[in-house]
């Protein structure tokens, strides 16, 4: 883990990238933190801040020339939600490839009142129901989402799907999709489940997991807690026992289960007794 302070903010590459803005390049240094960006002086108008390990995007200085900003290839689940005060001319914001699940971790965005160019891709938050339209609907003055230009008809459909609070709550709350079990056909033609049906976390569970990647003091903790999170599978810390009305419906079918087993065998030595004991008719 490398920590992002100033020796390293000077020593990285900067300069005039492809359309004539100066950049400053951070990528692939295993940066968990964001922190001492107050040393670039606000010299820059892109970072780029790529392929390192960060966790949460928050803790910026106030950086009034800065309108585009990589971090793609991260770790984050958490934005601040102030974000906007701190960035006022970000335009452009590239989180392809983390950790975000849901709609509701992406309304800090909102905070940023020029941002225009955003990419979420291959974040789970993309998979949730209305996603395109809920960040259309939060973000007024977005032109182009997942490198898809945001038409006006899409606005619209916005505007009218979420034109109160209660329907973005109702929106936020739709719990993430479930685990389908692959199905497999074995040689007699039956149809079979392979693998664990996995029933999805809840939002509670969620918040709290992602609190434990926030506070996790070693890397090998928040990758156990991000896999749980990308599989849906729950660590027990975070499990919430409940009666399971099919438990006992599955003791009495095992112990059934047996009994018919020992049966069958009690009446096999019964039925090679009877062979056993019966005398041999000479003719």
């Amino acid at each position: 883990m490398v920590r992002l302070n100033a020796d390293l903010i000077w020593k990285s590459p900067h300069f005039f990238n492809a359309i004539k803005e100066r950049e400053l390049d951070l990528r692939g240094n295993k940066i968990a933190v964001i922190e001492n960006l107050g040393a670039t002086e606000d010299q820059f108008d892109t970072i780029d801040l790529s392929d390192n390990e960060i966790v949460k995007l928050e803790n910026f200085p106030f950086m009034n020339r800065l309108g585009t900003l990589l971090v793609n290839n991260n770790r984050i689940t958490r934005i601040n939600p102030n974000l906007g005060e701190f960035l006022p001319k970000m335009h452009t914001l590239v989180l392809t490839n983390n950790r975000l699940t849901s709609l509701a971790e992406i309304d800090p965005l909102a905070s940023l009142p020029k941002l225009q160019f955003l990419s979420l891709l291959d974040n789970t938050v993309t998979k949730q129901p209305d996603y395109r339209l809920y960040v259309i609907h939060k973000l007024k003055h977005l032109r182009l989402l997942d490198f898809n230009k945001v038409k006006q008809q899409e606005r619209i459909t916005a505007a009218q799907k979420f034109h109160s609070k209660e329907a973005e709550e109702a929106a936020k709350k739709v719990a993430a999709k479930a685990y389908t079990p692959v199905q497999v056909v074995d040689a007699q033609g039956t149809t079979k489940e392979q693998g664990p049906k996995v029933v999805a976390p809840t939002p509670e569970q969620i918040t709290a997991i992602k609190a434990a990647i926030v506070n996790s003091q070693t890397l090998e903790e928040v990758a156990r807690l991000e896999k749980a999170l990308s599989t849906g599978l729950i660590p027990a810390e975070f499990a919430t026992p409940k009666p399971d009305t099919n438990m006992a419906e599955a003791s009495e079918e095992a112990e059934k289960m047996e009994t018919d087993g020992e049966k069958q065998e009690n009446g096999a030595d019964e039925e090679k007794q009877n062979e056993e004991s019966t005398p041999i008719q000479e003719d």
